[in-house]
C-alpha cells in the first residue's frame, strides 16, 4: 500500500509537470524529495528541506546562515538583527541584546521591528496569545529551549533572556523565521488564510501553491540584502519523493534540478551532460536508538556490535561513491572530532562475539523493529540503504523488521518520543541529522530534560556526565575552550556507541546544464539568488 501510494503521488506530480507550460527564461524548476509543499507560514515542516525551500527563501531569522562559499564551513551571520550579544551590564550572562536592522519591510509593505519579533516568539511559545499557532509551535518551540523571556527595549531593540547562561542561543534563533503580523491581521487573524498569501522578509515571495503539486516563488524586489536579491524570474518547487521519478523528470526536461538523484543514474546523467554537484556538509545518517526500559540498545555490547556489523565501504559502492563512511557522529577531520578510542570499522566477527557476551546467538537472535521513511530531507536513499543495513545486521545475529512511514510522519514520531504509542514499539529510527552547531549537533539529542515531548531526545537517553558536558558548552563563551569541550562530547558519543553511525551525505544534486551560478554551500540550506538559467 505504501509503495502504491508513493507511486500515485509521483505520477500525479509528473502529470502536473507535463500539463504545465514550457520552461521560460529565468525559471528554475526543482524536484524535491518531500512528498508535499512545506508549510508556508514561517516555521516550515518537511525537515531541513522545508527550511531550504520555504524557510530561507520566503523568510529570514534574527540570525541567518552564510551561504556564500563552497569552500569554507558555513557559519551564522547577522540577519534581521544587525548585531547581537550578551548585555555587558548583566553579570548572570543570561540577557542578550538584539539590535535590529533598520529599513526592513515585510512582503506586504509593513515594517519589521521589535514588536514583530516579540509577536513571532509569542506565536511559538505563548499558548494564550491570539497568534499562537500549534503547527508552527510544533516545528519551532523545540528549537529554542534556552529562551525564558523576551521584551521590547525600543522599536529597534529586543532583549531575550535565557533560562541559564547559554552560548548556543544565536544558533537556536537561526531556526526561527519572522512572519508579518500585519498580514496575519489583514487576512482575518487566520493562519490557514495566511498560508495561502504568506508574508515574510525573505528574498522570495510565494506567488501561488497547490498542496502536493507545486509552489511558485518570485523575487522580492525590496529585499534588504542586495547580495541575495534573486536573478531568476521564478522558482518552482515540485514534490517528487521517488528517486527514479525525479531522474525521469530531469531527463524529460520537466524539471531543471533534482535533490538526491538515484545513485545508479549518476553516471548516465553525467554522460548526458547533466551537472552532478556535491559537497561535504554537516550532516549524518544514523539510527537513533531508544534507551527506554526493555530496549536492547541499553546494552553497550549490542550498540557496539551493530556499529561493527556495518560494511560502510560496501554501502559507499552501493551509493555510487556519494557518501563519506562514518568514523563517528561527526565526519572525520571535523574540528570537534577529538580522539575516540572505539573505532568504527567492519568487523562482523567482533560483532558476533559482543552479541554472544550479551546473551544472543544463532539459537537466540536479537529481534527488533526500526522506524524508517521511504524518502525525505537528508534521508539520501533510505530504502536500499536500510535494506543493506538489515542484511549486515542479520549476518551477525540481529534481525530487524522495518516500520515504513511517510517522512513528515516520522518527524512527528521523533518529536513524540520512543515511549509514545506512535512509535509502534520501534526501538530505533533512521534519522538524518543537521549537525551545524553545538545545540542541533549534540545537545538536543541527548540532554536529559530535552527528552520528548519537551525536546527531541527521542530515545530518552539520560546521563549526568553528558549533561555536565552540555552545561559546560553552554557556559563556555570562548570558542577555543568550547571546542575542547565539544571534542570530549564527541568522544563520548563514539566510545559509548550512542547511535548507529553509518554515513555522511555529500548533498548530491543533479541539474540541467542550463543552471548557472549556483554555489553549493557546506550547509543544509542553500542560496538560490545567484542562479540564472541559460537560454
Amino acid at each position: 500500500m505504501k509503495k502504491r501510494w508513493m507511486g500515485l503521488l509521483a505520477a500525479a506530480a509528473l502529470g502536473a509537470l507535463m500539463a504545465g507550460p514550457a520552461s521560460a527564461q529565468g525559471t528554475l524548476r526543482i524536484g524535491m524529495t518531500a512528498s508535499d509543499i512545506p508549510l508556508t507560514t514561517g516555521q516550515t515542516d518537511q525537515g531541513g528541506e522545508g527550511m531550504r525551500f520555504m524557510g530561507y527563501t520566503v523568510y529570514d531569522g534574527l540570525v541567518n546562515w552564510d551561504l556564500t562559499s563552497a569552500d569554507k564551513p558555513s557559519d551564522i551571520i547577522p540577519g534581521l538583527a544587525l548585531e547581537y550579544g550578551l548585555d555587558p551590564a548583566d553579570t548572570t550572562k543570561t540577557k542578550w541584546i538584539f539590535k535590529l536592522r533598520p529599513g526592513v519591510k515585510f512582503h506586504d509593505g509593513s515594517d519589521f521591528n521589535a514588536d514583530a519579533v516579540v509577536w513571532n516568539l509569542d506565536k511559538l511559545l505563548k499558548n494564550d496569545s491570539p497568534q499562537f499557532d500549534q503547527r508552527q509551535s510544533a516545528q519551532g518551540k523545540s528549537r529554542i529551549p534556552a529562551v525564558a523571556s523576551y521584551k521590547v527595549i525600543d522599536p529597534m531593540t529586543v532583549e531575550i533572556t535565557t533560562k541559564a547562561p547559554d552560548a548556543t542561543l544565536p544558533y537556536q534563533l537561526a531556526w526561527i523565521m519572522m512572519s508579518s503580523p500585519a498580514q496575519w491581521e489583514k487576512v482575518g487573524k487566520s493562519w490557514e488564510a495566511f498560508a495561502k498569501t504568506p508574508s515574510g522578509t525573505g528574498p522570495w515571495k510565494l506567488a501561488s501553491f497547490v498542496p502536493r503539486e507545486r509552489a511558485e516563488l518570485v523575487p522580492f524586489a525590496g529585499y534588504w540584502d542586495t547580495t541575495r536579491v534573486p536573478k531568476l524570474d521564478k522558482l518552482v518547487l515540485l514534490p517528487l519523493p521517488e528517486p527514479n521519478a525525479r531522474v525521469a523528470a530531469l531527463r524529460a526536461g520537466q524539471v531543471d534540478w533534482i535533490e538526491a538523484p538515484a545513485p545508479d543514474a549518476v553516471d548516465s546523467l553525467k554522460s548526458a551532460n547533466f551537472q552532478i554537484v556535491t559537497n561535504a556538509y554537516p550532516h549524518n545518517w544514523t539510527w537513533h536508538l531508544s534507551r527506554v526500559e526493555g530496549s536492547p540498545w541499553n546494552d553497550i555490547r549490542v550498540r557496539k556490535a551493530a556499529n561493527l556489523a556495518i560494511d560502510r565501504d560496501g554501502m559507499k559502492e552501493l551509493l555510487g561513491g556519494l557518501m563519506i563512511p562514518a568514523e563517528g557522529f561527526f565526519p572525520p577531520g571535523h574540528q570537534w572530532f577529538g580522539n575516540p578510542s572505539f573505532k568504527l570499522k567492519y568487523d562482523p566477527e567482533a560483532a558476533k562475539a559482543l552479541l554472544k557476551e550479551a546473551g544472543y546467538g544463532p539459537d537466540k537472535p536479537l529481534v527488533t523493529k526500526v522506524l524508517i521513511a521511504p524518502s525525505g530531507s537528508g534521508q539520501m536513499q533510505p530504502l536500499p540503504m536500510n535494506e543493506y543495513i538489515q542484511q549486515n545486521l542479520a549476518d551477525v545475529g540481529i534481525k530487524v523488521e522495518f516500520e515504513v512511514v511517510e517522512w513528515n510522519q516520522l518527524i512527528n514520531i521523533w518529536r513524540a518520543g520512543a515511549k509514545d504509542a506512535s512509535a509502534r514499539g520501534g526501538t530505533a529510527m533512521n534519522y538524518s541529522y543537521f549537525i551545524q552547531d553545538p545545540f542541533t549537533g549534540f545537545i538536543r539529542h541527548l540532554q536529559c530534560n530535552l527528552a520528548a515531548p519537551a525536546g527531541t531526545n527521542w530515545g530518552y537517553y539520560c546521563d549526568p556526565e553528558m549533561d555536565a558536558l552540555f552545561g559546560e558548552v553552554r557556559t563556555t563563551f570562548d570558542p577555543v575552550k568550547q571546542t575542547e569541550v565539544l571534542k570530549k562530547i564527541h568522544e563520548k558519543y563514539v566510545d559509548e556507541a550512542l547511535f548507529l553511525m553509518v554515513t555522511h551525505d555529500v548533498n548530491a544534486r543533479a541539474m540541467s546544464p542550463k543552471v548557472k551560478g549556483f554555489v553549493q554551500a557546506k550547509n543544509w540550506f542553500q542560496n538560490f539568488s545567484s542562479i540564472t538559467m541559460a537560454p
